[in-house]
Order: C-alpha cells, then structure tokens, then sequence
C-alpha cells in the first residue's frame, strides 16, 4: 500500500551512524594484517551457479542441504547467493590462471554472504565476512602463518576473551581409515531417516550435529586424530610448533568438524566466551582436494572466514569499542557567508592532511550550531565570525572537558 513503510527483510544485518563507523573498525582491523602478509584483494561476485557448492562446498552439509538461497534465473539457470567464500575463489583462481603464476596465490575479500537460517543474536540470513586463501602450496608454515593472521586481526581491535581450538582432520588415506570404524560405530545408533542419509553422505557431520540426544550418543566415537597418517600426523606437529614460536595459544578440539566438507589437514575455529550459543567468531583450514574436485589442478590451499559481525559483537561484550573513537576531529561554525568560504576552505586544507572535519551547515543559529557539534561527538569545536578572520585567530574548545585556547588558524593542524 502506498505511503507504508518498507523494513529490511528479516534476518539481514545492517549497520547505520553511529555503530556503522564499529562495523568498519573491525571489517577493517581483520584485512589489514592479510595485507601486510602480501595478500591482495579478490572482488567476486556474490552469486555463483548452483553447482560450484554443491560440488564444493559438500551436500551433506546443512549449508547445501538447508541454507542456500537458491533460485532459478531468467534463462532457467540454478543461481545460488553465496553461502561462503572459498568455492568461489577457488572457482576465480582457476579460471582465471591464478594457479599458474607465483604460487602460492595469496587472496583476501570481504563482504556479504548469505545463508537461509533461523534469525538470532549473531546468526543472520546475510552476514558479512573478510576471508584469505593460500593456494598452492603444502606447508605447514603456511597454516601457522593464516591462523596468526586471524589471530593479529582479532588482537588488533582490542579481543582477548577468546581461545583458538585446532584439529587435524588427515589426508585421504587417515580419513579412509577413520571412516571405516566410525561407520561401524555409527551403524549402532538409531537415528532418524534424514540423518542417517547425511551420515551416508559424510559421517563426520555426525560431530557437527547440535542435537543432545546425538552429541551423547557420539561421545565415544572413534575421533580422525587417533586415525592420521604419518605424514598428516607430522604435518599438525610442525604447524603446533610454528604457533608455539608465535607464541599463539591453542586447544586440541579432536572433535571439531566444522560445517563445511572440503576441509582436510588442519581445521580451525576461534570461540568468544561471551557470546553464549553463537561463539565462533572465525575459523578455517586446509582443503587438499577441493581445486582438482572443481575442475582445476590438484594443488592445496588453506584459508578462513572471520565473522565482521560476531566480531563486532564480541568487541561490544568485552567493551573494547567505544563509538567516541569514531568521530571527527573538529567542528567548524562559520557565521556568515565570509566565514562559510573559510570554513570550507580551512575543512579541505585539514581533511587533506588526514584530518576528520565536518562544517555546520544550514545557516544556524550559535545556540543551535553549538547543539550540533555536541550532539557530533567531535573532539574540538571553533567558531568563525568576522573577528576571527580578520584576526586570523579562533578560540578552539575541547569538547570533552571544555578547555579552551587560542590559536592560530594556520596552526591548526598541530593544535588538534
């Protein structure tokens, strides 16, 4: 009906001033150390063919199986919005070569991802992510080196109250060692139909299952650790060795999973203490088979998916954001159009020098120009009238306490 109200969708994450300048810390705090790691951006597209998940990501997780936003396009294409980030840059590497220059490729992104699940506190049907890859090469140097990345990202937005639980799920011959007990173990359970089929698919989802009745059911299930090769089993020792020199804490979860079935070797999560049932706050691993599986070289790649919005979350539960930190340096009221050309100007000349300036627009009043640059938030505050051009002076006004000083227009810079 014409003149209602249009609300977001429900489920969807947004952000709007002031919690938007947070959103943008964080996002921002967990690429710079990829970055810095000589990772570069893949911008990808944030729908794929249905197929590049099903294929990769594995059917028997409840991504594929529940969660996939997936519809059919006008030429009667099976269009699926991205539930995560690896199949499609692992799609983009292939495509497009990335595999057959300076290996290993390293590759960061950031941005929504969508999945089909009940709406809750850090659990949303869109949600944003910043992921890295290290494609092409099998070094558990390279495993230690994407685990302290994360860890860096989340150390710089200020979390502490977190813990990295690792695992290794082996290679193809641990797995098929494993599988052979676990079926057997499994094959003693009674369970339903739908989750018999997915333990047909991949018994190890049988780990993920949330389910009381199935976590106590599979407390003494054979665990892959206990299964790994010699080559997988030395492989973890040396990436526990590498965090060991970095000095990165971990725990041994031998029964971690994760949601997604392209992962091998070493398996990852970080877990937040204060954010109840929805913990993790990122994680990833090794995925030995998942290039040759979507059509490309058979070459290893490990990565992760660091959550922005359980980031976030856990900064606000730990109390380490404050929305202050986020505001402009300096709030200028000009008086009169004179002092409107100065304002802007002097506005441009300190926002080039990496300054955060706004200017009172509208023609205000004092009174209300003042109510403005306190509602702003703004660490300092000047008035320009005709004395201070002509004197060349202003008075500067700490907001937070107050103080004030006289100083020099030109000196600004130096005074804020």
């Amino acid at each position: 009906m014409a003149g209602q109200k249009i609300q977001a969708p429900k489920g969807v994450s947004e952000y709007v001033p002031p919690r938007s300048a947070a959103f943008e810390f964080v996002r921002e705090s967990l690429i710079e150390p990829a970055r810095k790691a000589g990772y570069q951006l893949i911008e990808l597209p944030v729908f794929e063919d249905t197929e590049l998940f099903t294929r990769g990501v594995g059917e028997s997780t409840d991504v594929v199986s529940k969660e996939m936003y997936t519809f059919q396009d006008r030429g009667d294409r099976s269009i699926t919005l991205r539930p995560e980030g690896t199949a499609g840059v692992m799609r983009a590497v292939i495509e497009h070569g990335l595999d057959r220059g300076q290996l290993p490729a390293k590759l960061w992104y950031s941005g929504q991802f969508f999945r089909a699940e009940r709406p809750q506190a850090g659990r949303y049907r869109q949600f944003y992510q910043v992921g890295i890859e290290a494609i092409g090469l099998d070094d558990a140097a390279i495993d230690a080196e994407v685990i302290a990345i994360a860890d860096a990202g989340f150390k710089a937005i200020g979390l502490s109250k977190y813990r990295l639980e690792i695992t290794s799920l082996g290679d193809a011959v641990s797995r098929a060692a494993h599988r052979v007990d676990l079926v057997k173990f499994i094959a003693g359970m009674k369970l339903d139909e739908a989750t018999t089929a997915r333990a047909a698919l991949n018994p190890l989802r049988l780990f993920d299952d949330k389910r009381p009745e199935i976590k106590d059911a599979m407390a003494k299930a054979p665990l892959l650790v206990d299964y790994l090769s010699e080559s997988s089993r030395a492989h973890f020792e040396q990436v526990k060795k590498y965090l060991d020199v970095l000095d990165i804490s971990y725990v041994l979860n031998p029964r971690m999973v994760r949601g997604l079935d392209y992962y091998t070797g070493t398996t990852f999560e970080f877990v937040h203490e204060l954010l109840g049932a929805q913990a993790g706050i990122g994680g990833g691993g090794r995925y030995d088979g998942l290039m040759a599986e979507l059509g490309g070289q058979s070459l290893s790649g490990i990565g992760f998916g660091l959550g922005v919005d359980r980031a976030l979350l856990a900064a606000e539960a730990e109390g380490v954001i404050n929305e202050n930190s986020f505001v402009s340096d300096l709030f200028i009221i000009p008086l009169g159009d004179a002092a409107k050309e100065m304002a802007m100007k002097i506005a441009s000349q300190l926002r080039g020098a990496g300054k955060s300036i706004e200017i009172a627009f509208g023609d205000r009043a004092l009174k209300g120009a003042m109510k403005g640059a306190d509602k702003s938030g703004a660490r300092y505050v000047i008035v320009l009238g005709e004395s201070e051009i002509s004197s060349a002076m202003v008075e500067l006004k700490e907001m937070k306490t107050g103080a004030t000083s006289s100083v020099k227009i030109d000196s600004l810079i130096s005074a804020i």
